[in-house]
């Protein structure tokens, strides 16, 4: 007999297939979630790629941008850039602001006539403005409300008067700006001068940017200038990185979360797989009549594959509404920290590469159980309640080698951490090779296990391997499901330890930048006068670049490194750098001595052991710098570890005095108030004393630093949250497939068992028991597995520590294990209920 064309099969599979998709809403649901977590993932993080690429010079404020702290461009470096097109000088410094009696920290910007190069800057009430005239400023709405003042009214900083003339709207180059330190506050570029912050030793920084008109490239130029400025302590940005922080946090966000999203897809391809398998085996009397009515096997995979086909595609579809649906909630909780705008996302390519995801997984998980339907025999199919039949994997190794090698493709091809991606694919197949195994070897196991006395147990252990029990199946699904629970729960409270070790909750009160050394005496006054008990620390303040590091004969040059070594962020650019006679606060000694008291030989520097072990130093070894546009060179006398979970001073490079104490610099100092002296009345007429009496010190309250930090990294949490929460959505639908398909096996004994005399109570402790045995020793395999997979996500793509709350992780295992239970007794109800010779007639 021929075989039947598409259009035939279609014609039959729509007249068999229900309009609301009964059988196979479980692939429906499957499909929905993990493509519509990958279409929302794929949209945002595109959206925030796609404007950082766009508007790159807007956010850096330029095409070309180069910092130095300290000092302004000498004339030598203006010269270089001026012919290349226009110039715009701007300074950044931390500042105190007082209007009477009230007093603010903020971040003084201060800009010259030509900002801003690109973008537009835009007050509050909407008027287009640029840099503000002598003796006027553009002050922050924050500080406006905390100074109470308004358009018109007078503000000190420094020695400077300054009139408010109007409230900052938006800021072009916010992003490129980086972190503040309070509130923005513009001002002309002379500004600071004026009122006395830029003296020697100040702790300020200078950007220059450069609009290029001469057609040159802005790598180029960088290139250019990196060669003949090596030693001068310039960082440079072009506007393709316009904000590395930006980019590095999105390319991690994002990778996290499309592996989130690939997890998810994983798990419900479990789901697709036993929905279908369970949907061919309830259409098993339509199929075998189908056969005996001279359906051919070709036949027969067409009509099922066009139906599952179908939903997968509907289901696919859903997804794909929903996460362009969800995007405007990610804006919204992200919009504070990333450039990406409100409303909804739309990109064609993250949805195409979404649908073709959850399509492939389909196409995985799905063959198999169609393949091998269209090759049984019309009365095996009769018979496969008491006969089940010999599963083979042959017909189904093309369509799946397909499928896989695609999803792969997928995930190479878009993914910037191309080794991570393909080692979470590789762990996915073997976990789930590992669970299927294992599945296998726990129904060999209680074939050969002693026979409990009681019935329920024994009856229990016989139905994991009695012919036809689907143990392998409930063990792959409950496993990666209860897995999944696990690696999120470690990831989430690793995420939340590191937050909170990050930004601890007892840090020093105030900071306070630019004290003169010659008036440390009047500040330990003056504060021990206002809060009695307070405990002052004070230290050098010094900004450099690292040139050189290594063996003095052949030392390694930072210029000539291609990319820096992962991990040794203390390389890029310019760094806090101090001195000191002895080991700082929170320190303490790994190798090496630290030098005497009035230490006058060779200067020696101290550097941190984490990055002493990154870049491969040994004592002895040199360490050389640019500080203030001069070359120094210090030799390492020992190696610290140090406490980074306070706030107090931490510095990568501490120096012997001798090293350093001869360059103009300023001291920074943190004030820490012994407890309960933290109040309005003690801190607001000291802060106003502090501004008096150092009026050219800036005074941080860390209060709102911390907080503002505190919220940005919730936010990040909970997109995370959000995000995880779609796997295990997608893990409880799973278990609920399983479940469901374990149900309508079991049927057919249930009744059996109901006419052999079997009571509702026995049924349903039989099922527990089966059920708790599997959960229990899922629940062990699932807390290794997770929290394996947990420590790579945390470690390896984070690069955190690895901190899990395994007090909770234990709690949400528990609870799915739980779930477990609680579904297993669901689906055993209706069973029960079932009347045996009307169920016998239907069987």
């Amino acid at each position: 007999m021929n075989d039947l064309s598409w259009s035939a099969a279609w014609h039959i599979a729509r007249r068999d297939l229900h309009q609301r998709f009964r059988g196979l809403r479980l692939l429906l649901v499957c499909l929905m979630l993990g493509v519509g977590a990958l279409a929302a993932i794929g949209s945002l993080t595109g959206a925030i790629r796609n404007e950082l690429a766009s508007q790159g010079q807007e956010i850096l404020g330029g095409d070309l941008q180069v910092e130095v702290w300290q000092r302004p461009l000498n004339a030598a470096e203006l010269a270089f850039l001026t012919p290349h097109g226009t110039v715009s000088r701007g300074l950044r410094i931390p500042a105190m602001v007082t209007a009477g009696d009230l007093a603010a920290s903020v971040e003084m910007k201060a800009v010259d006539a030509n900002w801003p190069l690109y973008g537009q800057f835009t007050l509050a009430d909407g008027t287009k403005a640029a840099a503000p005239p002598k003796g006027c400023t553009w002050l922050s709405k924050d500080t406006s409300e905390r100074l109470n003042v308004t358009k018109g009214n007078t503000i000190q900083v420094g020695s400077a008067q300054l009139k408010v003339c109007g409230i900052v709207g938006t800021e072009p180059d916010r992003l490129g700006e980086g972190f503040n330190l309070g509130p923005t506050m513009i001002v002309d570029f002379e500004t600071p001068a004026q009122a006395g912050l830029t003296a020697p030793g100040a702790f300020y920084e200078t950007k220059t940017r450069l609009r290029i008109e001469d057609g040159t490239s802005a790598l180029d130029l960088k290139q250019e200038a990196e060669k003949r400025f090596a030693n001068a302590g310039l960082e440079f940005k072009t506007s393709d990185k316009a904000s590395p922080g930006a980019e590095r946090f999105v390319s991690q966000m994002g990778e996290f979360l499309t592996l989130v999203g690939l997890a998810a897809l994983v798990i419900a391809g479990i789901g697709i797989g036993g929905g279908v398998a369970s949907y061919l085996d309830a259409r098993r009397a339509s199929i075998a009549t189908l056969k005996i009515l001279g359906a051919t096997s070709r036949d027969i995979a067409r009509i099922y594959a066009l139906q599952v086909g179908t939903a997968a595609l509907a289901g696919a579809g859903i997804g794909l509404i929903a996460g362009v649906c969800v995007t405007p909630l990610l804006t919204h909780a992200l919009s504070a920290l990333l450039p990406v705008r409100g409303g909804i996302l739309f990109d064609p390519l993250a949805l195409l590469r979404a649908a073709a995801f959850g399509l492939l997984v389909a196409l995985v998980f799905a063959a198999p159980p169609i393949l091998r339907a269209r090759n049984y025999p019309a009365m095996a199919l009769m018979r496969e309640r008491v006969a089940p039949l010999v599963q083979a994997w042959r017909p189904a190794a093309l369509p799946v080698i397909l499928g896989l090698g695609g999803i792969i493709a997928l995930v190479l091809i878009g993914s910037p951490q191309k080794l991570l991606s393909g080692g979470f694919l590789l762990g996915a197949a073997l976990l789930l090779g590992l669970l299927a195994l294992l599945g296998r070897g726990i129904r060999a196991l209680a074939a050969r296990a002693p026979r409990p006395k009681s019935p329920i147990l024994r009856a229990a252990l016989a139905n994991i391997y009695r012919p036809g029990a689907s143990t392998p199946a409930l063990v792959t699904a409950l496993g990666f499901g209860l897995s999944a629970f696990v690696l999120l729960a470690a990831v989430q409270t690793s995420l939340d330890a590191n937050i909170a070790r990050s930004v601890p909750e007892r840090a020093p009160d105030y900071f306070m930048l630019d004290v003169p050394p010659d008036r440390v005496d009047v500040l330990n006054t003056l504060v021990e006068q206002a809060v009695p008990g307070t405990k002052i620390r004070t230290e050098p303040t010094l900004r450099g670049a690292v040139l050189a590091y290594g063996p003095e004969d052949r030392p390694t040059v930072v210029a000539d490194l291609d990319k820096l070594p992962e991990g040794a962020w203390a390389l890029r650019g310019e760094r806090g750098l101090t001195y000191a006679d002895s080991l700082p606060e929170g320190n303490s000694i790994t190798q090496g001595t630290w030098w005497p008291e009035n230490y006058t030989g060779e200067p020696l520097v101290s550097v941190d052991q984490d990055l002493a072990d990154i870049l491969g130093l040994k004592i002895g070894d040199i360490l050389r710098i640019s500080l203030l546009g001069t070359e120094r060179q210090a030799r390492i006398a020992n190696f610290r570890q140090i406490d980074w979970e306070s706030l107090g001073f931490n510095n990568v490079f501490v120096f012997s005095p001798n090293a350093l104490e001869d360059a103009p610099h300023n001291l920074a100092a943190t004030l820490d108030f012994p407890d309960g002296a933290v109040s309005d009345a003690a801190t607001g007429p000291l802060l106003r004393q502090l501004v008096a009496a150092f009026p050219a010190s800036s005074v941080i309250e860390v209060g709102p630093i911390l907080k503002e930090a505190r919220t940005i990294l919730d936010q990040v949490g909970t997109a995370i949250l959000a995000a995880a929460s779609v796997a295990v959505l997608a893990g409880i639908a799973v278990l609920l497939g399983a479940l469901a398909a374990a149900r309508a096996a079991r049927r057919y004994d249930t009744v059996i068992l109901r006419v052999l005399g079997a009571s509702r109570r026995q049924l349903v402790l039989m099922q527990l028991a089966e059920f708790g045995l599997l959960a229990l020793i899922l629940g062990c395999v699932a807390l290794l597995l997770g929290g394996t997979m947990g420590w790579l996500v945390i470690t390896q793509l984070f690069a955190f520590d690895w901190l899990p709350d395994w007090p909770r992780v234990l709690a949400v295992l528990g609870a799915g294990v739980a779930l477990v239970l609680a579904f297993a007794l669901g689906t055993s109800l209706p069973l029960l209920k079932a009347k045996p010779a009307q169920s016998l007639r239907t069987l």
